[in-house]
This record gives C-alpha cells, structure tokens and sequence, in this order.
C-alpha cells in the first residue's frame, strides 16, 4: 500500500473543501495563530479561491489577537492564549469582521520552546464556527517537531471543517 503523503493529503482535503463551499455558496475565512497563515497558503494555492476563501488573519501575538479579532484581554489574561476560549473568541471575531459564513481559527505551541506542564509543546486549540451557530472547540496534542506539529495542525483544521459542513 502506498502512503499518500502529507502534502498530497493537504492537496486533497482542500479540493474537497473548495467543492464544498463553491456548492453551497459560502465563504471561508480562518483566522491563525501557530500556523502563521499556513492553512490560508494552501486554500489559496487553488486556482479560483477566491470564490469561496473571503480571507484570513495571522494573529500571532496577544495584541494581534485582540485589536484584528475582538479577544478579549481578561480571556487571554485568565485562559491564555493557547485555550479553547481564545479560540472561540477568535473563530466569533474573524465572522464579525469579514461577514464570512464560516470560520476556522487555531492557535498554539508547535515548539521547540513555550510548552508548559499544562500545555506542552505540540498543544493545538481549534475553534470551527458557522455564522449564528456557537462554535465546536478541540484541544488536540500533536508529536513532532515545530513542521510536524504545524502541518498535523493544517491537515486537522481542513479535515474537520470539511466534517462540520458535511453535517450540516
């Protein structure tokens, strides 16, 4: 058997997503934390994206996070920036910003350094939402180093949010 490798996966997933939405005519918009924009590069690699992918934000620092998406200080104060409430602050923010109908958001510690003993390196917060629906949340912990974790992350945000359409 032969292992379709990671990019392909990515590849593939994307496709399926564009499939979608283009069906459905709806927007996606993502808003990214550890990825650095890396899922918003691979939807964009598609010729014609711009029919359904409306943008996404890298907000990488606390400060990004709150003046380009809304979160709030007292929940990155009390939850941090690596939490499923950041997140879903995030995914709220990145709808209300850009009028999308969807959203995806992810942030967290692809290494090799900020891992703690309660959130070690490869830790990942999800937040997929659709417009007027609440958000579904994941707290994932990814093996690797800091590509790894990153691409595990990518493959995970396009997977679900595939999943959350399809069960729509």
């Amino acid at each position: 058997m032969v292992m379709i490798d990671s990019t392909e996966q990515i590849h593939s997933l994307c496709l399926q997503l564009a499939e979608l939405l283009r069906a459905r005519g709806e927007r996606l918009v993502v808003a990214e934390s550890c990825t650095g924009g890396w899922v918003a590069k691979v939807l964009t690699d598609l010729p014609g994206s711009s029919d359904w992918f409306d943008r996404g934000y890298v907000s990488y620092s606390n400060q990004a996070k709150q003046s380009m998406l809304g979160v709030s200080a007292e929940t990155l104060a009390q939850f941090g920036a690596v939490s499923l409430q950041t997140v879903a602050e995030m995914t709220r923010g990145a709808l209300q910003q850009s009028g999308a109908d969807l959203a995806l958001a992810v942030s967290g510690i692809a290494g090799p350094g900020g891992g703690s003993q309660e959130k070690p390196v490869g830790t990942v917060c999800f937040s997929w939402q659709m417009a007027n629906r609440d958000p579904l949340l994941e707290q994932c912990c990814f093996a690797g180093d800091r590509d790894q974790v990153r691409l595990q992350t990518v493959e995970h945000a396009l997977r679900h949010v595939i999943r959350l359409i399809e069960n729509v």
